[in-house]
Parts: structure tokens; C-alpha cells; sequence
């Protein structure tokens, strides 16, 4: 589905990846550990075209993407939802599922606000709500139900569980259980090991902007994930 092969990225004259690698699956999730700082988001937001590579390559489905410009990318099936949610707070929460509506994909049922409501209860029931006025929790699951909107084929999710409370996180494991089950890949930037055990099936470990380590999440260790994690 994904495939990201030996790309360097630099801000400025900073070089912070180093001939990073890594793939994802159909209907695969896959989590992404590191220390802050490490490259997590800086792997997706060259993933996503937001950074641009100074080498390496892309591919989505068989398809180079270095280089296109990430509207096309989304457009053709990636979806990205950053760590600071970037929901539009003067719109409603349906205003702001509407603004992320693509046309549906060959083989994947359609999202709509419907089935999103479903996925997501509390979005039901403020609706109308600005997205400003709904808790950090909620503007979580509005900004990943605004990037379903698109129908992706793959989502990326930068530090989903950051700062939301338990119940939260529990119900966000079973968004992601249920994203997968619709075949949907996802690649996710995670710091909660409980987490990442309860919703992925393989971890990847990014340290000073290379992958250091790769196995099935039940495989890693502790002494590996504290390492290159523990901060």
C-alpha cells in the first residue's frame, strides 16, 4: 500500500531523516515509535508532500508521490490527520466533515456524515456545534472523521492519543479497530506502548531519523521499546 524508501529530509541546512524506510500493508496497522524529536512527523509530513525530500522515494499503490502536492496527494487516497487536529473552530462539526468530502473509491463503502455519527456518537450530538466550542477529545475524533470524509485508502494519524483521557483513548481504539475492519491501512505516530498493543499489528522505530527497529507489536520488548522510546 505504502512504501517509503531511503528518503533524507532536511529543514534548512538540519538534516533530520536519514535513508528512513519503511511499508505499510492493505489493510494494515502500523505504529511508529521515537522519542520527541526523533522524525516521526517529519516522516509524514514527507510522506504527505508538506516537506520536501531531498532524496529517496514515495510510492502509494504502486505510484511515485515525491513531489506531487499534497491536495493531489490526498486525492488520491492518503489521509493525514496532525498532531494539532487543525479543525476549522468557527465552522460546525458538520460544516467541517463537509469540507473534507471526496468522492468514494472503488471497493470501499462510502463515508458519510451518517455513518460517521455512528463511529462517533459525541459528534452526533453537537452537530451543530462550532469546533471551537467542543472538548480537545471530540475536536480529535472530528479531525479524523473530517479526514474519513475523504475516503481514504490509508490513514495517517500523528499522535492520536495525546492528552485525550482514558475513556477517550478507549474509545479511539475502537474507531481505529473499526477503520481497519472497513480494509482501511493506517500508519500512526504513537508514545502510549498499551495503545499501540491494543489496535496495531506491527511497529516500526524511528531513532535519529533512521528505523532502528522492526517487528509484529506483540514481538517488541520492553528493554527495546525503552531503548530508543524511554524518555
Amino acid at each position: 500500500m505504502l512504501r517509503v524508501e531511503s528518503i533524507n529530509t532536511f529543514y534548512g541546512r538540519a538534516q533530520i531523516l536519514f535513508d528512513l524506510t519503511l511499508a505499510v500493508k492493505s489493510g494494515e496497522v502500523v505504529a511508529l515509535f521515537g522519542r520527541n524529536g526523533a522524525g516521526k512527523t517529519t516522516t509524514f509530513k514527507s510522506i504527505m508532500g508538506i516537506v520536501a525530500l531531498k532524496r529517496g522515494t514515495i510510492y502509494f499503490k504502486d505510484q511515485a508521490i515525491r513531489g506531487l502536492a499534497p491536495f493531489k496527494t490526498c486525492a488520491l487516497g492518503l489521509g493525514y490527520v496532525p498532531q494539532d487536529r487543525r479543525i476549522f473552530k468557527r465552522l460546525t462539526v458538520i460544516e467541517n466533515l463537509e469540507v473534507g468530502r471526496q468522492p468514494p473509491r472503488k471497493g470501499f463503502k462510502p463515508w458519510t456524515p451518517q455513518r460517521l455519527f455512528q463511529l462517533f456518537p459525541n459528534l452526533a450530538e453537537r452537530r451543530y456545534h462550532t469546533g471551537g466550542t467542543i472538548s480537545g477529545g471530540e475536536q480529535q475524533m472530528l479531525s479524523i472523521a473530517r479526514t474519513l470524509m475523504g475516503n481514504p485508502e490509508l490513514i495517517i494519524l500523528d499522535e492520536p492519543s495525546e492528552g485525550l483521557a482514558p475513556v477517550i483513548v478507549k474509545q479511539l481504539a475502537q474507531t481505529i479497530r473499526k477503520i481497519k475492519s472497513e480494509g482501511i491501512s493506517v500508519l500512526m505516530a504513537e508514545q502510549n506502548l498499551n495503545f499501540a498493543r491494543s489496535v496495531c499489528d506491527r511497529v516500526c522505530i524511528v531513532y535519529q531519523g533512521s528505523i532502528r527497529y522492526q517487528s509484529a507489536i506483540d514481538d517488541l520488548s520492553q528493554e527495546v521499546y525503552e531503548k530508543y522510546c524511554a524518555l
